[in-house]
């Protein structure tokens, strides 16, 4: 017998109620958006009252957090009651409430096997964002100790797997494939480590990877979130998809309207937060998915997402990080000789692969440019990219070409 979507959902109507509630006498912005969906918190008293709601999305956020500074008047407290503020391209700041756990992963990481007394390496990186302490914070809530290795120092990291007795991973899964390759390089033997389990996540992990990880001796498991929400699924031991938390409103919506869709349907992932501190209601992550109602063999009762289906709008994931043109545009318009620009996207031996194509003026300096361009674009959204002048792009190509295969 199926789940009973509605009835899931059901679940969260009271909190759904107070949140309304207070977001709309505490964040300013919240109620802005209410007043001009000519809402009051009287007709928001269920989840599936949130349908009336107007999606934010991240370009909505980079506006808002310009109009009015630092959070765009979604914040309840003060700015100094927080227990860290991240920033992501964008700019976007993130806040994280001064609450355990606020990230809510301690589920998908109890789900994939981690226990009390587990050590745990955590290979997803610290400097600004948000995902190496919202890991930690999870894996930490589970009863683990944590290695913060972040990204990078991989010969470090291989030492401290080899020595320490790791027996839990998280981190990107292209990262843990260089860094059991740069292991056995060094002379390592990862296949005699006591480790267990991977816990993978903000790239895809196709079949063929997940194949060759598990050859090493250990299970790979993934989850499914962002920056901004934390915990939106994931996988048990089954591995059938990504069960929706129980402690956040996960719809998957009609793009265009926000309408909530049935299940099976195709649509966009909208999540609401129950968080007091960050009024993060209906917000649209601008990933496509659908909901799936057949009981899991793991016997667990929520509803699964059946996984990543693509997006919504141009913003693509490259490297764990999402590539916007908005704010790409912002960096690359500095430079009067660049008259056309593409990114590409392609991928070997399960690694992300960033070329920017650019058409210039012969007379330009190439190498001068070449690399203003590569510091530019580290600086102002954190990718590495190598540029290319000799496949210059038409001036109506667009942004982003991804070429990956996710077989």
């Amino acid at each position: 017998m199926s789940l009973d979507l509605q009835a899931f959902y059901a679940q969260f109507d009271d909190q759904v109620r107070g949140l309304i509630a207070h977001a709309t006498l505490h964040a300013p912005a919240f109620a802005v958006k209410m007043q001009e969906a000519e809402l009051v918190p009287e007709d928001v008293v269920s989840a599936r009252d949130l349908a009336r709601v107007p999606v934010t999305r991240k370009d909505d956020l980079v506006e808002m957090q310009a109009d009015s500074p630092p959070f765009g008047g979604l914040l309840t407290v003060r700015p100094g009651e927080l227990r860290r503020i991240y920033q992501s391209p964008g700019p976007i700041y993130d806040p994280e409430p001064d609450v355990e756990d606020h990230w809510r992963w301690k589920p998908a990481f109890l789900a994939a096997g981690f226990r009390p007394g587990d050590l745990v390496l955590n290979a997803f990186g610290y400097h600004l964002t948000p995902a190496g302490a919202m890991f930690e914070e999870g894996v930490r809530a589970v009863g683990c100790a944590v290695i913060p290795g972040g990204i990078g120092n991989m010969d470090q990291q291989a030492q401290a797997m080899d020595t320490l007795g790791v027996t839990g991973y998280i981190g990107l899964p292209s990262y843990l494939k260089a860094l059991l390759e740069k292991a056995e390089e060094l002379g390592h033997d990862p296949r005699r480590w006591p480790l267990e389990k991977a816990w993978v996540a903000a790239e895809p992990l196709p079949p063929s990877l997940r194949d060759e990880l598990e050859g090493w001796g250990f299970r790979v498991l993934q989850g499914y979130g962002t920056a901004e929400t934390g915990n939106l699924g994931y996988e048990c031991e089954a591995a059938d998809g990504f069960h929706l938390p129980e402690d956040a409103v996960v719809q998957v919506c009609n793009p265009e309207t926000g309408e909530v869709l049935p299940a099976g349907d195709t649509g966009e992932v909208v999540v609401t937060v129950f968080s007091r501190e960050y009024a993060l209601i209906r917000f649209g992550t601008g990933d496509l998915s659908a909901v799936n109602l057949e009981p899991c063999k793991c016997g667990r009762p929520s509803p699964r997402l059946v996984g990543w289906l693509g997006r919504v709008g141009d913003a693509v994931k490259v490297r764990g990080m999402f590539l916007h043109p908005v704010a790409a545009g912002k960096v690359l318009n500095r430079f009067s000789e660049v008259k056309s620009f593409q990114f590409v996207v392609t991928r070997q031996e399960h690694k992300d692969n960033l070329t920017l194509r650019v058409a210039v003026d012969p007379q330009v300096d190439r190498e001068d440019l070449s690399e203003r361009l590569r510091g530019a674009i580290r600086e102002g959204i954190k990718f590495r990219v190598s540029v290319d002048f000799d496949n210059p792009p038409a001036e109506d190509a667009p942004f982003i070409d991804d070429k990956r295969s996710w077989e």
